[in-house]
C-alpha cells in the first residue's frame, strides 16, 4: 500500500509473494533461457531463492552491503563481496542477477560491471521486484516502476531491529 504523500510503500507478505512471482512470470514469458541464478544478499536472497525453485535452476549467492545504520535504512559504503558461493563449480554460461529492488542503481550497476568482467559468463540479465525512478540502473526484468521513490516497507524489516530477549517475550505464556 502507497501512502498519500507518496513516500512510503507498505508490502505484506501476500503481496511480496505476489511480486515475486509475476517477477519469475515475467523472466517465463521474455523466452530467455539462463543456467544460473546469482541473488545479491541480503534483498535477493528471497525472490531468488523462489525463482531457483521455479526454473529449477542452482543459485548462487554473492553478499553486498551498502544499507546498514538505523535499522538498515540509512545507506553508506557499497561494499561486495569478492568471493560468490554456488554448489559447485563457478558462475558460468547465462546468468540471471536477482535483487529485490533498483533504488540508487549503485549496487546492481557495480554488480554487473564485475561479473561482465568474467570470461566464464556468456550472458548476464537482471531481476528485481521494484525500480525506484531514482535509480540509475534500469534492470532487464522488473514488476513495478515506482515513479516517486518510495521507502519500501517489506515485510521481513520486522526482523531488522528485533533481538532475540524481545522475541523470548513473545513466546512467554
Amino acid at each position: 500500500m502507497l501512502t498519500d504523500d507518496g513516500k512510503h510503500l507498505y508490502v505484506s507478505w501476500d503481496e511480496y509473494h505476489m511480486l515475486t512471482e509475476r517477477l519469475a512470470l515475467k523472466v517465463h514469458n521474455s523466452g530467455w533461457q539462463f543456467d544460473q541464478i546469482l541473488c545479491l544478499a541480503r534483498g535477493g536472497m528471497r525472490p531468488g531463492d523462489v525463482l531457483s525453485r521455479v526454473f529449477d535452476k542452482p543459485l548462487a549467492i554473492m553478499s553486498t552491503s551498502s544499507y546498514r545504520a538505523d535499522a538498515g535504512t540509512i545507506q553508506g559504503r557499497l561494499d561486495i563481496a569478492k568471493y560468490i558461493t554456488l554448489p559447485k563449480g563457478e558462475l558460468a554460461g547465462r546468468v540471471l542477477l536477482v535483487d529485490d529492488l533498483s533504488d540508487s542503481g549503485v549496487t546492481l550497476q557495480a554488480v554487473v560491471e564485475r561479473l561482465r568482467g568474467m570470461p566464464s559468463i556468456s550472458e548476464l540479465r537482471s531481476a528485481v521486484i521494484w525500480v525506484k525512478a531514482a535509480s540509475t540502473y534500469t534492470p532487464d526484468y522488473y514488476v513495478e516502476h515506482l515513479p516517486t521513490s518510495p521507502w519500501i516497507h517489506q515485510p521481513f524489516e520486522e526482523y531488522d531491529s528485533l533481538r532475540p530477549d524481545k522475541l523470548a517475550r513473545k513466546f512467554v505464556v
